[in-house]
């Protein structure tokens, strides 16, 4: 079966995985900080401004004053219900009232948040979505994936495989890609695209391309049109089922390439059909290539010839020779080409018809 596999240069060095770690740490510790400064905040003005208090009424009831330093671990013991170490109950209504004050503080800042920002500090999943925001802030230069449904996963598996970072957007993911996604190391931003904070939280004005890969034409449409204004040099490239907007898209947007699954698609089928491997065409300089590879059929206009001379006489380049078990790339031009050996060719598109054609079996009618 022919398949097409996307090959381009190896992407940027991956920045180390500790020193992200650390900054996405630090920004989501930022952000829980933020939520919860106010529990916060109470909790240590008790401990210590209490703990100091304490010491006052103690030194006013005649007691002997703490140390300084034993002072906050007093007034933790009263936030559970436990009596400080002294050496008897004291008589005194302001000390007694500030006994029983103080648990019931404590009762309320914890049920402002302060419990909760302990318990989110140690264990971040619980808090999955911020810190995959937290990680996806730390990324620069990366590539952003809206989407990532059939096409848009496989997407994220090649740029993956081949050393880029990788942001992906979409609101409802199915659990076996989300947990694709974590195993590949890919951060999910858990929102609707055409938020634009949802682009905002992935980082898009430091990505360097964005993937629309949505089934839907229309988000596609209006998730580019915000990109497009958030970032007016990023590379963007879209998936569309209507190949009547590849036109407009690419003149009055700026999207740098349009692509439905039945385009990329078509190449695969067709040369499966007459027994090729054909890739995607490539336009250059409004010229369209292809390269692929065929086996010569005996009798045809390629069996006899040598590899210098086909190349010669049909405006094309034979990059690789295989015959029997041995395969040359670069072959040399006096090598002999027979029926059954194996080519890859490269040449302009029209050409390539043109040799696939003359290449086939001719089937006389009965």
């Amino acid at each position: 079966m022919p398949t097409a596999r996307l090959v381009l240069p190896q992407g940027r060095r991956r920045r180390t995985r500790v020193w992200r770690v650390m900054r996405a740490l630090y920004r989501d510790t930022a952000a829980l900080w933020s939520e919860f400064r106010l529990p916060i905040l109470a909790f240590v003005l008790l401990l210590f401004g209490g703990g100091w208090l304490y010491g006052e009424l103690m030194t006013l009831a005649g007691y002997a004053r703490p140390p300084f330093q034993h002072l906050p671990y007093y007034i933790l013991e009263m936030m559970v219900l436990q009596p400080p170490p002294v050496a008897e109950v004291p008589t005194q209504l302001y000390l007694i009232i500030f006994w029983y004050i103080v648990p019931v503080l404590a009762i309320f800042i914890v049920g402002r948040g302060a419990a909760d920002f302990v318990r989110l500090f140690f264990d971040r999943s619980e808090r999955r979505n911020a810190w995959e925001e937290a990680v996806a802030s730390t990324y620069r230069n990366h590539v952003i994936i809206l989407g990532v449904g059939h096409v848009g996963l496989r997407v994220a598996r090649a740029l993956v495989s081949m050393g880029f970072d990788v942001v992906a957007i979409d609101q409802k993911m199915k659990p076996a890609t989300d947990d694709e996604l974590a195993a590949l190391g890919v951060p999910v931003i858990n929102n609707d695209g055409r938020n634009p904070q949802a682009l905002e939280q992935a980082g898009l004005r430091y990505a360097q391309s964005f993937v629309a890969c949505t089934s839907s034409d229309q988000t596609n449409l209006e998730v580019i049109m915000r990109a497009r204004d958030l970032n007016p040099d990023i590379r963007i490239v879209a998936r569309m089922w209507d190949d009547t907007y590849a036109k407009q898209m690419k003149q009055f947007m700026g999207v740098d390439a349009v692509h439905s699954a039945s385009d990329l698609a078509a190449p695969v089928f067709a040369g499966a059909a007459v027994g090729v491997e054909i890739t995607q065409t490539l336009q250059v300089a409004g010229v369209e290539y292809s390269m692929i590879r065929l086996q010569v059929e005996p009798g045809s206009f390629l069996d006899g010839g040598t590899i210098g001379s086909l190349q010669d006489a049909n405006d094309m380049d034979i990059v690789l020779h295989g015959h029997d078990d041995t395969f040359d790339v670069e072959p040399k031009g006096d090598i002999a080409v027979h029926g059954g050996d194996t080519l890859v060719l490269f040449a302009r598109h029209d050409r390539v018809i043109d040799i696939v054609t003359r290449n086939q079996k001719t089937r006389k009618l009965k």
